[in-house]
């Protein structure tokens, strides 16, 4: 199917065996390359885009079959110049792969995909660097500033099957965090909902919130602690007890939930910049520490098609690794 978009032209679009399941407006961010996502559900809301001559929902599950009339889209010159230049072609560290799916070592610092002022992310360097694959499609999400473990399916049975898992929380997602002074070894469950928000300059935030709160998103996370480590002579006045090293297994996935619940516990992440300690960042940022203490590090899953049990695992990299504490050994 070709990525260019006619100008001002109706389209009909068939949903092949593969995309059945998907959401429409899943399936149309894929298919219609360099149109906004603003635009794209304008146009489900205004019925513009029928399902076999039928009105339909943005949630709504595609089938193999369905024919999609999608109305003229003329793309801005910005949306034009992105499709004639696509993300560069690169290849990211592999975990593990196989027919159905890949794990990838994503570095701290790039987006998992386009969008909110990036213009491309892991996802869309990916396809480039592999344009014979049929699919490749995110599984779960990473905050651009947090490395590890990131999960791409190349069927779209087998990204339903892990989401699936990680919806219903059958998967283990445990993160190393340094964070600043030392972790009470008592407090081992943070359970606080959460509800997201947006600055005035419509940057999003999100803050520990009540249970009574209809906004309020579940959160759970569980934390173990793996060390302490005293930290550089410069960061004594800003934290005097030193930093500790945490194990931090989240059982539900909402946007910055260990960033928050470890802040709100009073322990923010070493180089946090939207919840941290910005004068801890300066010093640490002097010693060597110039990103977030975050790394997504293990993951406990099944195959999504042969259901056996997996744990994947991603090192440290080595601008984090001189911070671990002395002898620590993890199981």
């Amino acid at each position: 199917m070709s990525s260019q978009i006619p100008p001002a032209a109706v389209r009909h679009i068939t949903v092949d065996e593969e995309s059945t399941g998907q959401r429409l407006d899943n399936f149309l961010v894929r298919h219609l390359k360099g149109v906004p996502k603003s635009h794209i559900y304008r146009i489900i809301r205004s019925g513009e885009v029928r399902r076999n001559k039928g009105r339909v929902g943005a949630e709504d599950r595609v089938v193999a079959g369905d024919v999609l009339r999608i109305p003229p889209i003329r793309l801005s010159e910005r949306a034009e110049d992105k499709a004639a230049h696509p993300a560069p072609a690169r290849d990211f560290p592999v975990l593990y792969e196989d027919d159905a799916f890949l794990a990838i070592d994503k570095p701290a610092g790039v987006a998992v995909h386009g969008g909110s002022g990036v213009s491309f992310g892991v996802i869309e360097q990916l396809r480039q660097a592999r344009p014979q694959a049929r699919l490749l499609e995110l599984v779960h999400r990473l905050d651009r500033d947090t490395s590890g473990l990131l999960l791409v399916a190349k069927k779209r049975s087998a990204l339903k099957a892990l989401q699936d898992q990680f919806r219903e929380r059958q998967t283990g997602k445990t993160y190393l965090a340094l964070v600043k002074g030392r972790w009470p070894a008592r407090l081992k469950v943070l359970d606080q909902p959460l509800h997201k928000y947006l600055l005035p300059d419509g940057e999003r935030r999100v803050k520990v919130t009540t249970r009574d709160d209809p906004d309020g998103m579940p959160s759970v996370s569980l934390v173990r602690v793996a060390g302490h480590v005293p930290g550089p002579v410069a960061l004594a006045p800003f934290c005097p007890e030193g930093l500790s090293l945490l194990e931090v297994t989240i059982k539900t996935g909402r946007t910055h939930q260990i960033r928050v619940h470890l802040a709100h516990a009073g322990h923010v992440i070493a180089g946090d910049d939207k919840y941290g300690d910005f004068e801890m960042n300066r010093q640490l940022a002097r010693a060597g520490l110039r990103r977030m203490f975050l790394h997504a590090w293990r993951l406990k899953l099944k195959h999504p098609v042969t259901h056996e049990s997996m744990l994947l695992q991603s090192e440290l990299p080595e601008e984090l690794r001189q911070w671990l504490p002395d002898g620590w050994n993890p199981d």
